[in-house]
């Protein structure tokens, strides 16, 4: 990654003519005929206000209404991007993603959704930063309002942020890009949301202090209050009470709802960075960077997918590489098959 991005802030200032060290870096010059394999039935959204006041939802995109298919112009097909063709859908690592996918044996779900979607974040940083660099050629940053005047995956794709009235309106992707990073850096740092302290406090009860000293009371010397009646009916669920991901380790009820959350708009930004991106920054600056975010992406969509943390149509804009990656195996086959999806 450090070389990647030696490249990205020194490529602008290298770059002459679309050409990177004497080769054509523009491989929309022989792009292809073919239309895009993502289509759709596109319906003619009624505009929202872009002047209302956009607010910080505590749950950013969660109704399926704020992607909007486009109007007349998303009629026609869109040519084949190059990303969704295989040659261009290579991975800078060998092998598949399961081994750092896969929930180690000895950790609580809650713990490890909590991990992956922290490192995700982190993983996607690297590429955010990367358009957010500013072009020595222009004097602007390379996803900017102008270029990018939409949260948009391609022409059949735009996704909107909720305003104060939790209304659906369009804002630059720019913004958009940073207001997603505000809310998960903000639940990734809340204390309630990904709780770093035990659930029994600060310091979690050792086995050999947490009986009775002397049978028949407690460390006090008090008797032990009896236990409410039960059957042999009851499963064990039930005598605990209502249950939920992550519960067991301190997590809230509303914490899967925030993971998939996070993950749905860490999707979002993926699918911008290949429909408006693929080309500038990530093939110009220097062609094998395009290895990395297929890398980043393939591994993102191996988490999401295993654990049923993103639906089948939010994937649809990206849906094209991901069919690539499932049938050459790079993302494996219980990944694919959402082997471990919760359901809850």
């Amino acid at each position: 990654m450090t070389t990647f991005f030696q490249s990205v802030r020194q490529g602008f200032a290298n770059r002459q003519g679309g050409r990177v060290n004497g080769v054509n870096a523009n491989p929309n010059q022989q792009r292809s005929q073919n239309t895009s394999p993502v289509t759709g039935n596109p319906t003619n959204p009624s505009p929202s206000s872009t002047g209302a006041p956009i607010s910080f939802p505590s749950n950013p995109g969660a109704s399926v209404e704020d992607t909007l298919k486009t109007g007349a112009d998303s009629l026609a097909p869109e040519e084949t991007k190059w990303f969704f063709k295989e040659a261009y859908a290579k991975l800078s690592v060998k092998g598949n993603f399961m081994p750092l996918a896969a929930k180690p044996s000895y950790l609580d779900l809650g713990d490890w959704l909590a991990h992956q979607t922290v490192e995700q974040y982190r993983l996607i940083t690297y590429f955010i930063v990367a358009v957010q660099e500013v072009n020595q050629n222009t004097n602007t940053v390379v996803c900017n309002a102008n270029e990018c005047p939409t949260m948009s995956a391609g022409r059949h794709y735009i996704y909107t942020w909720l305003n104060n009235e939790r209304k659906p309106i369009p804002v630059p992707a720019c913004q958009y890009i940073a207001l997603v990073q505000r809310w998960i850096v903000g639940k990734i740092h809340d204390p309630v949301t990904f709780p770093t302290d035990s659930p029994f406090g600060r310091t979690a009860p050792s086995f050999e202090t947490s009986y009775p000293t002397t049978v028949g009371t407690d460390q006090e010397g008090r008797k032990p209050i009896p236990a409410g009646p039960t059957t042999l009916n009851r499963t064990l669920s039930d005598l605990a009470g209502h249950d939920w991901v992550g519960k067991s380790a301190g997590f809230p009820e509303s914490f899967l709802g925030d993971v998939r959350t996070a993950w749905r708009q860490m999707f979002r930004i993926y699918a911008h960075l290949y429909h408006a991106h693929f080309i500038n920054p990530f093939w110009h600056i220097h062609n094998p960077n395009y290895m990395d975010l297929n890398s980043s992406f393939c591994y993102f969509v191996s988490v999401g997918k295993l654990f049923g943390l993103i639906g089948e149509r939010d994937l649809e804009p990206m849906q094209a590489l991901i069919d690539i990656w499932n049938s050459n195996g790079s993302i494996p086959t219980d990944c694919a098959n959402s082997a471990f999806a919760i359901t809850q």
